[in-house]
């Protein structure tokens, strides 16, 4: 059963193990409240896995210990696992889904881990490394259904109530609830008052569903870029806990998530995965009551692939109107090009790609599709151009 003194034997365990994650004051984010960043994509191994697992696998006894560990994760709770296992001298197999980011993927290796890819989502390596368990008697770690792991996750909410005494609410991402669970108990137990807002992705909405409709659900699929937190399933324990102590649960898209990582990394200088970043998501979009109060978002990994981050930039400037693409018909005589590109020059935009099509079965023999891409403010800056170009006899086709 959890406690609290779990949980405070599990900071004492962890203290010379991980880095109590700093705790920053984040004014240029939201003009909605106060609001402060628990930086756990800093953690040692990029997200708050490594405290659950190392807490765990401290537990084990020498005979458990001898038999190695196996586990099944998105990558995050892998990394932690690898780590803990490879400090202890044990033997660890973790079963990841082939779609997770490589660099997850290895840097799993790195620690010491051998990885199992297994072909579909989470909820695949979970059933890979249930089978493979039975085969090897190794010990099952339990990503988030495991009073330890929810204990040293736990830890997170001791440090939150440390660094910002008065904090008036917290907002904690969820995928199988291990992270919301152990927070929300830990702060719950010591000062009732705050409120504990969890977060999930819409294409992921397990938890949320399952609270609402009062019994745990299981999605068909998951559909998002947050891989860490994309849980078909939440586990009994944490469902039970998250029922209990968390106030309330929302969703965000994955245009408000990608919109949070460019926030994030232009006016904090911090790079979060997807999962990490649905607690900023959320305020930033007004998901909460948390007008004129003081909050905590728990930014919980910032373990994304390179490549993802490329395009998650590109969506998010296109949402909040920073990258424009739109194609224009026009005649196909020299000059026009030029026309055109002193429009937007005149108004204040970059063009950084374009393609000039004069194949297309749609238009006329004499006529060709100019599609461009532009660097531009926002919004209203997009339209003023496209107003423009209309005003000087330009057809916007999209």
């Amino acid at each position: 059963m959890l406690t609290l003194d779990k949980i405070y034997h599990a900071s004492y365990v962890l203290k010379d193990v991980v880095r109590p994650t700093d705790m920053i004051r984040a004014t240029k984010l939201s003009d909605n409240c106060d609001l402060y960043l628990k930086t756990e994509n800093l953690q040692i191994t990029g997200a708050f896995k490594a405290r659950g697992a190392y807490y765990k696998i401290s537990q084990l006894t020498d005979e458990e210990k001898e038999r190695g560990v196996i586990a099944c994760s998105a990558g995050n709770h892998a990394q932690g696992v690898a780590l803990a296992a490879t400090t202890h001298g044990i033997k660890s197999l973790i079963c990841i889904p082939n779609t997770a980011p490589i660099s997850k993927v290895e840097a799993t290796k790195k620690l010491g881990a051998e990885v199992c890819l297994v072909e579909g989502t989470y909820d695949d390596a979970h059933d890979k490394a249930v089978e493979l368990q039975k085969e090897t008697g190794a010990v099952f770690i339990h990503p988030f259904d495991d009073e330890m792991v929810i204990a040293g996750q736990g830890t997170i909410g001791l440090e939150i109530l440390e660094q910002l005494p008065d904090v008036d609410a917290v907002i904690v991402p969820i995928g199988g609830g291990g992270l919301i669970s152990g927070v929300a108990y830990s702060i719950k137990s010591l000062n009732p008052n705050v409120k504990i807002y969890g977060v999930q992705s819409a294409g992921a909405p397990s938890m949320y569903l399952s609270v609402a409709h009062n019994k745990i659900e299981t999605l068909e699929n998951v559909n998002t870029f947050a891989d860490g937190i994309a849980v078909k399933t939440p586990g009994d324990l944490t469902f039970e806990l998250c029922s209990k102590y968390v106030d309330e649960i929302m969703t965000v898209t994955d245009d408000e998530v990608a919109t949070a990582i460019l926030s994030l990394i232009e006016n904090q200088k911090l790079i979060s995965e997807g999962a990490g970043a649905v607690s900023v998501a959320a305020a930033l979009f007004n998901k909460f009551p948390i007008k004129g109060k003081k909050v905590c978002c728990l930014v919980s990994g910032g373990n994304i692939d390179v490549t993802i981050l490329s395009r998650v930039i590109d969506r998010a400037l296109q949402k909040v109107g920073r990258l424009a693409e739109f194609t224009i018909a026009l005649t196909d005589k020299p000059g026009e090009l030029v026309s055109v590109s002193k429009i937007i020059a005149k108004l204040g935009a970059n063009v950084v790609a374009v393609s000039h099509d004069r194949a297309d079965l749609n238009t006329d023999i004499n006529s060709c599709y100019l599609r461009l891409s532009l660097e531009t403010r926002n919004h209203e800056h997009i339209q003023k151009i496209k107003d423009e170009l209309c005003k000087k006899g330009y057809k916007i086709v999209y």
